[in-house]
This record gives structure tokens, C-alpha cells and sequence, in this order.
């Protein structure tokens, strides 16, 4: 991702162009080496991937498959989705989830119709409304809060918990839900506060803490599923079949994605652009965790590839105009990759040459990929992508070159495309559809700027308080 401007540190080098030419000073982030070094990348090993191990994956996934048909009431149903979500497994059952929750929502209207209370506790009413709106089903808060009443019982810690956790769900026309956070989150503190030793509460305790750090709905998926494992198995009422299940599915997948950063980390060192552009970030092992962040499933190894690719050549480019290119040399460098011409490539200091080449190749690779399986082309559209998060990056080099400082409402305008997240939706979502890549080629979506803007500040907040930032424009 994008990491906004530094302070301005000069290096020792310099560059000129011909001997005659005064020498040009670069800055340098200090960005320190990676701690993961491509031959150490290269030495992880995983004996999972055996055929003895896989034939018992599929045992077991046979075994869960007949809980949730088989499954009746709808409380325990609702608790086996739940589980198996936060176990990290809920992917290989997404029909049989999807049937589950269909029906529930439609009891769910049926109820609310008649005006009729569905559930006795908090707990349940809570985790129904969570899984329904996490699944995308349309229920309005006005049946969560229908259901469970203005007095809650301070005691019911799972029930306050299960609502803190739905809490977090509210759209924009969610007012309870919002003051709710509030409510629930004062009483799980005092909670904690309460019961500092080890008791019958324990696990209680620890998903609380747990939830008051973070809230499941915002949490990434593959580090939930390996801290929810262990706490799974402390449960009294676990059950055998879906832990074992579990963990061989969390090794499985690792084993994939081991074998993927491999590649990948291959491919960095291929490149040649940290050896030749050697102020920029050499994070492929955390480009490739962000990929996992966003779409892990085995099936979509091309998928967490190709979006790797695009976020170490995002932050190249990015460390490009922020660190190290002068003003001449990113407009440019803007114009060139406007025009996408390797025509011009000679125009170019060298460092450039790699990193513009190298770009083209690549998204060139990812167009021939989506024509070939999905007949449809989109370099047109990736270009354009490109050239328009370069021509944002070249106005805010020229913001903090010159040493104006915009207003908020300017620098969110160009901030938003700055951020990569067009950018980065674009290259995803062309690889599953046409009618994907009509609705994000469209700048103004609500979804993508929505997205953008919210990476944007957190990204901001973030490079402001680490020891190298420069603090975002003053804004």
C-alpha cells in the first residue's frame, strides 16, 4: 500500500546525467532490509500436503457437510455457521451455508410479520441478526431490537458479547446499533475488570478481550481462524470432528500459501528492482500476507498471485515519487506510463527504465490471462488505472515539493485514487467478471470511493506516528 510522504533525508548518492551536469541529491526513507530473506523463503517446509493427510480432509469435510444437513434446530444451526466460520473452514460449505441462512431469514420475516418473539435469550437473537447481515441478507434492526427488549440482564455476558459483536454491522441508517456499541462495551469491560483470575469464566473472559480489541467483523480471516482453534479446543462442548477438521484445513491451506510466497519471492528477486531501485520497500513476504487478507481460498492461488504483484509494483512506484524521483523525472514518468509507450523508454533515467518495463509486463501477463478465460479485454482499462493513481501521486510530490498545503476537502479528492484502492479492485475483481469490472471501472461508485477513502485516512493516521513519517500535508 501507498505510504505517504517522508521526511527529507539525503543519501549519499547522487545521479547525473553527464559529467557536466551538477550532481542531484535523493532522499531515502531508511527503509530497513527485509526480515524475510528470499533463501529463508525458500527453505519453509510443510509435510502436510500428503496424500494420507488429504484423504482424511476429505473424510471429515464429508463428516461436517452431514452435521449442517442433518443439523435441526435452528439455534444450533446458527451456532454450527458460526463456528465454522471462525474456524476458517466455512468456505468449503458455502451452499449448504447459504441454504441454512436462506431459510432462517425467511422464518425470520415470517415472525417479524406476526409479530411474534423467535427467541427467548440475547445470545441467540444477537448471532442470528450478525449472520444474517454478515451473509448479506436485508434485516433491519428494528427485528433485533424487537425481539430482545430494552432490559437486558447485566449477567448474560454471552448475550452482551453476541450483540456487541452484531453491534458492529450498522449501515448508515442504523441508529440503535451505533449506541449500542457503547452500552455493550462498558458493561464486557467491567466484566473483565471482574473477573481477573482463572475460572469457570476463563473462556468467556478471553473471547471478551479478544472482541473489545477488535471486533470479529473486522478482523482478518486467517489470523482469527488460528487464535479461534486454540480456544476452540479449551471449549468443554467442543466437537472432535470439526477441531480435527480445522487444523488440518489451517495446515493444508498454509502449506499452499508457503509454497506461493515461494514463488512469488522468486519472482521479486527476478525482478531486479530492489537491487537496482535499492530505496524502495523490499516487503514481498507482507505484499503476500495482504493477499492472503483478502481472498485466501486454495482455489484462487492465480488470484492472491496476481494481486501480490500489483501491490509490490504499487509500492515501488509509490516509494518512486515520494523518495527518491525529482520533479522532472516523475512528470515524465507520468506522461510515460499516460501514453503506456515503451517507445519512449530511452526518455528515462534507468532506474525508471526497470520499474516502467516491468510494470507493462506484467500487466500486459494479466490481460492475456482475463482475454484467454474470460474473453474480454482489460488492459484499456488497467492503464488507465495506472496512469490515474500516477497523475495523483505527481500532484502530491508536487504539494510537498513546493510546500503547499491543501485543504481537506482537496486532499481527499485526489487522496482517495492516491490510496490504490481503484487500482488494486480493478486487477482483482476483472478476474471474475465483465459486470464486476463495468461497476469499478466507474470511479464514483459509492463502494470504491467509500473504500478508498477509508484506506486513505487509516493509512495517513498511521504513517504519521511512525519515527520516519512526515505528518500528511498538516491537514
Amino acid at each position: 500500500m501507498p505510504k505517504r510522504h517522508v521526511e527529507p533525508r539525503f543519501t549519499r548518492k547522487a545521479e547525473s546525467k553527464t559529467p557536466s551536469q551538477p550532481l542531484v541529491a535523493r532522499r531515502s526513507a531508511n527503509y530497513q532490509p527485509s526480515l524475510w530473506e528470499h533463501e529463508y523463503l525458500l527453505s519453509l517446509g510443510n509435510t502436510y500436503v500428503k496424500e494420507d493427510n488429504i484423504e482424511r480432509v476429505m473424510l471429515l469435510k464429508q463428516e461436517v457437510s452431514k452435521m449442517l444437513n442433518e443439523t435441526e434446530g435452528l439455534l444450533d444451526q446458527l451456532e454450527l455457521v458460526d463456528t465454522l466460520q471462525r474456524l476458517g473452514v466455512s468456505y468449503h460449505f458455502e451452499r449448504e451455508i447459504k441454504k441454512t441462512l436462506t431459510n432462517v431469514h425467511v422464518k425470520n420475516v415470517r415472525a417479524h410479520k406476526k409479530r411474534r418473539d423467535r427467541w427467548e435469550d440475547l445470545y441467540a437473537t444477537a448471532l442470528e441478526f450478525r449472520l444474517l447481515r454478515q451473509h448479506g441478507f436485508n434485516i433491519a434492526e428494528d427485528v433485533l431490537y424487537g425481539n430482545i427488549g430494552d432490559d437486558l440482564d447485566d449477567k448474560d455476558i454471552k448475550g452482551i458479547l453476541s450483540l456487541y459483536e452484531a453491534s458492529y454491522l450498522s449501515t448508515r441508517i442504523d441508529t440503535k446499533l451505533k449506541e449500542t456499541i457503547c452500552y455493550t462495551t462498558k458493561r464486557l469491560r467491567k466484566f473483565v475488570e471482574v473477573n481477573k483470575t482463572e475460572n469457570k469464566s476463563y473462556t468467556l473472559r478471553r473471547m471478551v478481550i479478544h472482541a473489545l480489541e477488535m471486533p470479529y467483523h473486522r478482523r482478518v480471516g486467517r489470523l482469527e481462524a488460528r487464535w479461534y482453534i486454540d480456544v476452540y479446543g479449551e471449549r468443554h462442548d467442543l466437537n472432535p470432528i470439526l477441531l480435527e477438521f480445522a487444523k488440518l484445513d489451517f495446515n493444508f491451506v498454509q502449506a499452499i500459501h508457503q509454497d506461493e510466497l515461494k514463488s512469488l519471492s522468486s519472482w521479486w528477486s527476478k525482478t531486479g528492482l530492489t537491487k537496482h531501485l535499492d530505496f524502495v520497500r523490499d516487503r514481498i513476504t507482507e505484499g503476500y500476507f495482504s493477499s492472503v487478507g483478502v481472498i485466501y481460498e486454495p482455489e484462487f492461488a492465480y488470484h492472491r498471485q496476481m494481486l501480490t504483484k500489483v501491490f509490490m509494483l504499487i509500492t515501488t512506484i509509490d516509494d518512486i515519487y515520494d523518495i527518491y524521483g525529482t520533479l522532472e523525472e516523475l512528470q515524465l514518468f507520468t506522461t510515460i506510463v499516460e501514453k503506456w509507450d515503451v517507445n519512449r523508454l530511452e526518455e528515462l533515467p534507468k532506474y525508471m527504465k526497470l520499474c516502467f518495463l516491468c510494470l507493462v509486463n506484467e500487466i500486459n501477463q494479466i490481460g492475456y490471462f482475463v482475454l484467454r478465460d474470460k474473453g474480454f479485454n482489460v488492459i484499456p482499462y488497467l492503464k488507465k488505472s495506472w496512469a490515474d493513481m500516477c497523475t495523483t501521486f505527481l500532484k502530491e510530490a508536487k504539494w510537498y515539493k513546493s510546500g503547499y498545503k491543501p485543504n481537506f476537502e482537496e486532499y481527499m479528492q485526489n487522496g482517495w485514487i492516491s490510496s490504490s484502492v481503484p487500482t488494486i479492485l480493478l486487477h482483482l475483481f476483472c478476474l471474475f467478471s465483465d459486470q464486476a469490472l463495468d461497476i469499478l471501472v466507474s470511479y464514483n461508485h459509492s463502494v470504491v470511493r467509500s473504500s478508498a477513502t477509508i484506506l486513505r485516512l487509516a493509512n495517513d493516521l498511521a504513517t504519521s506516528s511512525v519515527s520516519h513519517g512526515f505528518t500528511t500535508y498538516n491537514i
